[in-house]
């Protein structure tokens, strides 16, 4: 029963509702805690959460079953998946616990996982853990049970060394910046760093109650944070999700960057520095194909990862890269941090605004995005039997059509029942012609039902939010089907 409850990140999952009950968080604090001892002896775990209602309850389940088998634990308190990441590689700890569900609503919750060095634990590792959840516990005696400590500085920890990242010859007086922390777990870190460089800070989604995570806030959600920065005249915007691992900013004109945009300036800033390790850096298959090509006449390779953060930071690792990440707003710089950290990239992307001199909208308006389509299409019992049908001839004729002009993505779901179909070219019309034709005969081959892409949670996961709606009819006769979403 208790095998395989770790997903793409961790395990989530609905709270209080397996696997994320606290009878599971303890069996899995413990099992974690005896798996990582026999290898390595592990004396001492970091533990943080962010704001929603059923964390302290999470938490409480872990310290029990981590104390119950001789582990010391460090309670941080609500703190951001980077800050947990960062202090458990600078308090030397052999453990570090998140519990959060990230952009997921406050219903949910999940538990990552984070080894010494800063970087989440391995697949095999995890495994194993799934595997050592099924055997018996040997407690410890009495006098060996381990003690809880409170890290009252975790914070400002945290916060001085992010400040450290922005350069000293530059200064954020006299910038007016909204920042919308999705009422998670940076709701004071972030206000109080952007404060103390200078800026005119006003704050929304900072106010949360246990039930208003990612509640129409935050990074999948930018709508509120678009109409402050026009409503109060800001210069730009930042809006995290709600455990403050990614971002997407907001220029003085309300519009949304995705991290493709985010991307390009920054790697255009360490190009300058001379500070960009190799010349490539990381994206995942969903970046867009103007990145690439605005990247390739800077002399720079983009290396796609398959989509996830963690995907994206193993490959960087492999190819020693220090800059790499998603075009929903993860953003790994190497340099500084193990994970995607919303907060030190808003930094760096302020950090390439102020040296501009230009405003955001221009700042960050590195290239014009070639046209994406995204469709979803939910699975049978999680069934996909495409191989040897017409669809893989559809699909291998597609890609052909398309060639050097376009991008043809086919994948299932890491997490969901769902194939996700995405295709990109020079021309709307053209690339909504096509993917009508192949989604209808994946539609066909399958027999299943569309799932409409606004129903998928994962989705927001690796894509960029808040898309444009196009009622572009599915078949070529333009019936059937469901809305497309386009990023232009």
């Amino acid at each position: 029963m208790l095998n395989g409850i770790f997903g793409t990140d961790g395990v989530r999952g609905r709270a209080n509702c397996y696997p994320m009950t606290p009878d599971v968080a303890m069996k899995l604090a413990q099992a974690t805690a005896i798996e990582l001892r026999r290898k390595d002896s592990p004396a001492r775990v970091l533990i943080g959460r962010d704001t929603r209602l059923s964390g302290h309850m999470l938490e409480t389940a872990m310290i029990a079953g981590f104390t119950s088998v001789g582990m010391e634990v460090l309670q941080v308190g609500t703190l951001p998946t980077p800050a947990v990441a960062m202090l458990t590689r600078m308090m030397h700890a052999s453990l570090g616990v998140m519990i959060s569900a990230s952009h997921n609503p406050y219903l949910d919750n999940g538990i990552k996982l984070i080894g010494p060095d800063g970087y989440k634990l391995s697949d095999a590792t995890e495994r194993a853990i799934s595997a050592r959840m099924r055997k018996p516990v040997d407690l410890v005696s009495p006098e060996a049970i381990g003690c809880l400590h409170r890290f009252e500085d975790a914070a400002r920890v945290y916060e001085n060394e992010i400040r450290r990242t922005f350069p000293r010859s530059l200064s954020l007086l006299g910038l007016k910046i909204v920042v919308d922390a999705a009422n998670g777990a940076a709701y004071k870190c972030a206000v109080g760093v952007l404060s103390s460089l200078g800026a005119d800070v006003v704050a929304i989604g900072c106010n949360p109650d246990g039930l208003n995570i990612n509640a129409g806030c935050g990074s999948t959600h930018p709508k509120s944070c678009q109409e402050a920065v026009v409503l109060c005249g800001a210069d730009v915007g930042i809006a995290l999700d709600g455990d403050a691992d990614r971002v997407i900013m907001i220029d003085e004109q309300g519009k949304v960057i995705d991290g493709d945009q985010m991307l390009a300036l920054i790697a255009d800033q360490m190009l300058a520095r001379g500070s960009l390790r190799k010349p490539c850096l990381v994206a995942t298959v969903m970046s867009n194909m103007a990145l690439e090509r605005y990247l390739a006449d800077r002399g720079v390779e983009l290396l796609r990862a398959k989509v996830g953060d963690r995907h994206v930071i193993e490959m960087m690792r492999d190819r020693g890269c220090n800059l790499g990440g998603e075009q929903s707003g993860h953003i790994i710089l190497a340099d500084h941090a193990t994970t995607g950290d919303g907060l030190l990239a808003a930094l760096q992307v302020l950090a390439g605004i102020v040296a501009s001199g230009r405003p955001a909208s221009e700042a960050l308006d590195r290239f014009k995005p070639l046209p994406q389509i995204l469709r979803n299409i939910r699975l049978e019992n999680g069934a996909l039997a495409l191989n040897g049908s017409a669809v893989e001839a559809a699909i291998a004729d597609l890609r052909s059509k398309l060639g050097s002009q376009g991008r043809l993505i086919v994948r299932a779901s890491g997490t969901e029942p769902l194939l996700r179909v995405m295709l990109e070219g020079e021309s709307l019309s053209e690339i909504t012609l096509l993917s009508n034709m192949l989604c209808a005969e994946i539609e066909a081959a399958l027999s299943t039902d569309w799932e409409d892409r606004s129903q998928s949670e994962d989705l927001l996961s690796s894509e960029p939010p808040d898309p444009v709606w196009v009622a572009a009819g599915a078949r070529a006769d333009g019936s059937g089907l469901p809305p497309v979403s386009v990023f232009n």
